[in-house]
């Protein structure tokens, strides 16, 4: 009571102090970074090694392996190590506890990782060690052509020069770019050409590094003057490099030239984009995990017409897939469902209430309390984002839960004869301490949330934090601000309806003189009076009616709440009833990790046959194109782009998921325009017909909406099964058997084996016995073969300066493609020369000379999970919930795990494992809110019985959770189970205020427990309906579902609004019953000790 009367003395401060909260508000707005989601800041590590050309079993025994020891016995606190090896490429991601630095981690893997070096392959770079951020992911793409230079231009340009430009943009990362081909120095060797003169691959790649070098001269002192020396050292120009002598043959020079060709080129090309059919190079723009999509992309927009005006004549430069949209989209679509919400409530309070005054007073609490919640947020840290601000937009029926309760039993005072004063000030005050205790107990059950780990802590974390907030903030403005509004706005209504000697000893007349705020909002609304004169006639015979079927309801609430209480076996078997129906109900919910997202994009990933070349893939893709093409409808469809094979790059691989493993593998990303049809309606038809006419490829989708991406969390599939362990064959077994049952589970598509088991390898099997003879090592044979088949640069890597640029380039000794097009040039590479007379080449010596060759099947993917060699069987699901699949899952690997020897097992990862964790982890945290709310109550009821009641009564609102769900055809997910946890704190937040009620009633009069929740059920009704329904139309908009991300805050509403329906059924009718029934002792006041 005191800070009601402070604020009443001292109101300009609070009317500053409102002020200043929107202020700091609009200001938070105004700089926090915006995005979809809240940053998620996972300590992941991962670690790239590059060693070009060995094959993936080497891979693994050279690099893989002596990695991972590394890692796991020098580097603490972690959780889990992944690893996938393919040719030339070792990607390891490295999962941390949560506590742990991220920067400490990764000074120990840097650590970790020089410290094994010495033991790998000569050769081998120092890896890519970057920390890996779910939140970082595409957030634009810019594709470049040019009608008038070739591909490796345009890569050599979109790499120095575009992303130069954009390396500018705060809070953006830059891959290397996809598609055409690193501009190199090519050394094109001619084999025949080797054999005449007697040289080999080796001895071409040894007299280019003699000839290209970069080593400093000095400097001389000449006369007085100081000079640098400079040598030509490495050729001023590409033609330059064919004349330099490799060997001199009867004392004539033999030049590079002569056995080979040296040309300004590209490597063989490993990864192809296509734009609508159009060959084009392809540069994405990732967020950093703290930075705003919003920001990074506009910035990239601002920069696009300095590069447009610098690009090369003939180019063109497109922004594709702006994912900026999509987040202003989904927050516009927010913010608008919660100003739809605001107005629906401040229908509801107006209904209720029948006062446009007390209305205003109720709806000031909104902007405020959400302001304040927003400017906390932001000073912790947090992002603007879809999470929080859908938090907000459903808690709006509940922030004006405070301020309702403090009005209605304002006027209830009224109604009973109090003076003007006495009833503001007792009015908000006397229901301070329940009130308190009620918004306590809405907080409380948000600790739940606390217990989530991983990616869903980072969402729902905040979007607790919010609520919380912005809830404490209500409280705080119903005790002070409230009730001066109501002294200011609401007294001249008091003067008019309660007029006449009570007013006038209470100093409040018709005629009294109001206050400055008083009669500017007077004279505010003195034109609006007038234009809705009439409509407010007719609102006010609309309010009458609603006031006698309201005293109707009343009547017949009392009689059911007495039939209630006079048959307590009846009502609970009614009770018992619901229970049922709900537990028969329960199993076709379903349960669901997070809601699909409806977007405007589709990623589907083609795998091609085994070991097919880039070439023949690029050809199936355009097939598939068509396809697509037939499945769409043309004014529905917009670009497709194609990304097919392996970055030429392999720092690119620290930003990839692992879905890309072979030249024959790629993503086709799909974008759709206009008003179209879901995306799951074509994913269906595409998944069926591209099965026909396609039946040796495999096809999945992956998620493209950047809440998915960001939730799964690098994971190719919502499904993933893993058997593990050192039985290879034994394992690869089951893991087919495994796709094959799997395919047959109701909802389960795209069901495949990640990795490549069968790929075609030529296996070299030198016979060393006669290479010996001949004077020749398997060293000379594997480096001749490297040079030719892989090229030089790994093992001795050489560089050419463009002196225009400045830029230095890769200079690669390697036969051509088309060279070794047969089995028989491949067997006719020189590995070694024989030495003959002086004057005289010498006889070379090939490959077919002291080796055979044949063909076998190779695993070419091979994937480890703590060290543990791993096969993942991964599905999505279509047409069905996870939970479904899952149990069905689990009954096929509990079979097949029993074939498996021992210790080798199966793990069910992927949405499975997360949707598991955070369910249980939920529950554990939601039973602990319970008991937290339990043991709040009995410090102010100061009994246990009590509490107990309003404990008791929360099961019959997670049945109507339960039947909201089911009613709706929404599944349990993340979201949903947040909302059980908010309709627990409003369902008992109401039941906390009938009980103090009838408490208080019973300690004052001494009466029966019957009739002090008769009482409390005649007084409180109202109160308890009009929150119940401010609520409840708060929620409409956002279940509804209408927007971009809407699905996740559509889930949360509707458990939301069952809650609150079911919840206010049992605070008006089984609270009161279970109050009967247990506390029938008499009830005093404590006394002191």
């Amino acid at each position: 009571m005191e800070l009601v009367r402070f604020a009443l003395k001292f109101r300009k401060s609070f009317y500053v102090l409102a002020v200043l909260m929107l202020l700091a508000g609009l200001g938070s707005i105004a700089v926090a970074p915006k995005d979809v989601l809240p940053a998620v800041d996972i300590p992941v590590v991962v670690v790239v090694w590059t060693y070009n050309g060995l094959n993936a079993t080497d891979m693994v025994q050279r690099i893989t392996n002596y990695s991972e020891f590394s890692l796991s016995s020098n580097v603490n606190n972690i959780r889990r190590i992944e690893s996938t090896s393919i040719q030339g490429t070792v990607t390891e991601r490295i999962y941390f506890d949560s506590a742990v630095s991220i920067d400490l981690a990764m000074t120990q893997v840097d650590s970790a990782m020089n410290a094994i070096r010495s033991r790998m392959p000569p050769g081998v770079q120092p890896p890519v060690i970057m920390r890996f951020s779910a939140s970082s992911v595409p957030v634009i793409q810019m594709a470049l052509s040019s009608s008038k230079l070739p591909l490796t231009k345009v890569f050599d340009y979109a790499q120095y020069r575009t992303r130069r430009r954009l390396a500018e943009v705060p809070g953006s990362t830059l891959p290397s770019p996809y598609g055409g081909a690193p501009r190199q120095v090519m050394v094109d060797l001619d084999p025949a050409k080797l054999r005449a003169i007697g040289m080999t691959p080796l001895d071409v790649l040894n007299a280019v590094l003699k000839q290209n070098l970069v080593v400093p001269s000095g400097l001389a002192k000449i006369g007085t003057q100081q000079y640098t020396v400079r040598l030509n050292s490495s050729p001023q120009l590409v033609d330059q490099l064919n004349r330099i002598p490799i060997k001199v043959e009867n004392n004539q020079p033999v030049l590079l030239r002569d056995v080979a060709h040296v040309r300004d080129g590209s490597p063989p090309q490993i990864n192809i984009v296509r734009a609508d059919g159009h060959h084009s190079v392809l540069l994405q723009v990732l967020k950093n995990g703290a930075a705003s999509t919003l920001d990074v992309v506009n910035a990239v927009k601002a920069a696009l017409p300095d590069i447009h005006a610098a690009a090369p004549k003939g180019m063109t430069i497109t922004p594709l897939f702006d994912q900026s949209v999509f987040v202003s989209d989904a927050i516009s679509d927010v913010v608008r469902e919660a100003a739809i919400a605001a107005g629906l409530t401040g229908l509801a309070i107006l209904l209720f209430l029948g006062s446009w005054r007390s209305t205003i007073v109720v709806l000031v609490s909104i902007p405020l309390c959400i302001l304040t919640s927003l400017s906390i947020l932001v000073a912790l840290g947090q992002t603007i984002n879809v999470m929080t601000l859908g938090g907000l937009a459903l808690a709006v029926g509940i922030l004006v839960d405070d301020a309702t309760v403090a009005i209605e039993n304002t006027y209830r005072m009224f109604e009973e004869g109090f003076s003007f004063r006495r009833s503001v000030v007792e009015g908000v005050a006397g229901i301070a301490k329940p009130a308190l205790i009620s918004t306590l107990a809405i907080c409380s059950a948000f600790s739940a949330v606390f217990f989530l780990t991983d990616a869903p802590r980072y969402l729902f974390v905040p979007q607790a934090e919010a609520v919380v907030f912005a809830m404490l903030t209500s409280y705080l403005l119903s005790r002070t601000l409230v009730a001066i509004l109501i002294d200011v706005l609401v007294a001249p209504e008091y003067a008019r309806h309660h007029g006449g000697a009570a007013a006038a000893v209470d100093g409040v007349s018709p005629t009294r003189r109001r206050s400055i705020p008083g009669r500017i909002l007077g004279f505010a609304t003195r034109p609006v009076g007038w234009v809705l004169r009439y409509p407010l006639r007719g609102a006010l015979a609309f309010r009458n009616a609603f006031e006698r079927g309201f005293a109707r309801f009343h009547a017949g609430y009392f009689g059911l709440l007495s039939a209630v209480l006079g048959h307590p076996a009846r009502a609970l078997c009614g009770a018992l009833a619901v229970f049922a129906v709900t537990a028969a109900i329960f199993p076709f919910v379903g349960q669901d990790y997070f809601p699909q997202i409806e977007s405007s994009q589709m990623t589907l990933h083609i795998r091609t046959r085994p070991g097919e070349r880039i070439e023949q893939a690029e050809k199936t893709f355009a097939q598939v194109e068509n396809v697509v093409r037939q499945v769409v409808p043309k004014d529905e469809l917009g670009l497709i782009l194609d990304n097919i094979g392996l970055p030429a790059s392999n720092y690119n691989f620290a930003f990839m998921d692992a879905s890309f493993v072979a030249y024959n593998d790629g993503q086709m990303l799909i974008n759709l325009k206009g008003e179209h049809k879901p995306i799951s309606f074509y994913e269906q038809r595409l998944r069926r017909v591209l099965r026909q006419a396609f039946p040796d490829d495999i096809f999945y989708f992956q998620p493209s909406d950047i809440i998915t991406q960001i939730l799964n969390f690098g994971t190719v599939a919502q499904i993933d099964v893993q058997v593990s362990g050192r039985h290879d064959a034994e394992d690869l077994a089951v893991a087919q058997d495994l796709v094959r049952r799997i395919a047959t589970v109701r909802g389960g598509v795209d069901v495949h084996l990640h990795q490549i088991v069968d790929a075609p390898q030529m296996y070299v099997n030198v016979d060393r016995r006669l290479a010996s003879e001949m004077g020749v090592s398997e060293q000379s044979i594997a480096q001749n073969l490297n040079v030719s088949l892989s090229g030089s640069f790994q093992v001795s890597p050489n560089f050419w300066a463009d002196p225009k640029s400045g830029m230095p380039y890769q200079l690669w000794v390697q036969t051509p493609e088309w060279r070794n097009a047969d089995i028989a040039q491949l067997m006719n590479t020189p590995v070694s020369v024989h030495a003959t007379a002086h004057d005289r080449p010498g006889i070379p010596i090939l490959l077919s000379n002291i080796a055979t060759m044949q063909r076998q099947p190779e695993q070419t993917v091979i994937n480890h999970v703590n060290q543990q060699p791993t096969f993942d069987i991964l599905a999505n699901v279509q047409n069905a919930d996870l939970g479904s699949v899952r149990n069905a899952v689990d009954r096929i690997v509990a079979d097949e795990q029993v074939r498996l020897p021992a210790p080798d097992k199966i793990l069910v990862r992927g949405q499975i494992e997360s949707m598991e964790s955070a369910f249980s982890r939920i529950e554990l945290g939601l039973g602990i809110a319970l008991v937290a709310v339990y043991l709040l109550l009995v410090l102010n009821y100061q009994t246990w019985v009590d509490p107990f009641v309003v404990i008791a009564a929360l099961p019959l609102a997670f049945c109507g959770i339960v039947m909201s769900l089911f009613i709706t055809s929404t599944a349990f997910s993340i979201p949903a189970l947040f909302g059980a946890i908010m309709s627990v704190g409003v369902a008992s937040a109401n039941s906390i205020l009938l009980v103090t009620f009838a408490k208080e009633h019973r300690e004052a009069t001494g009466c029966s427990a019957r009739e002090a929740v008769l009482m409390a059920g005649h007084t409180r009704l109202r109160p308890v309906l009009m929150t119940a329904s401010a609520m409840f139309l708060g929620l409409i908009p956002m279940a509804i579902g209408a927007g971009e991300g809407a699905e996740q805050n559509a889930a949360l509403a509707r458990a939301v609004m069952g809650g609150i329906g079911m919840g206010t059924v049992s605070t008006l009718l089984f609270v009161p019953l279970l109050y009967t029934l247990l506390c029938r002792n008499p009830v005093k006041p404590l006394e002191d000790y």
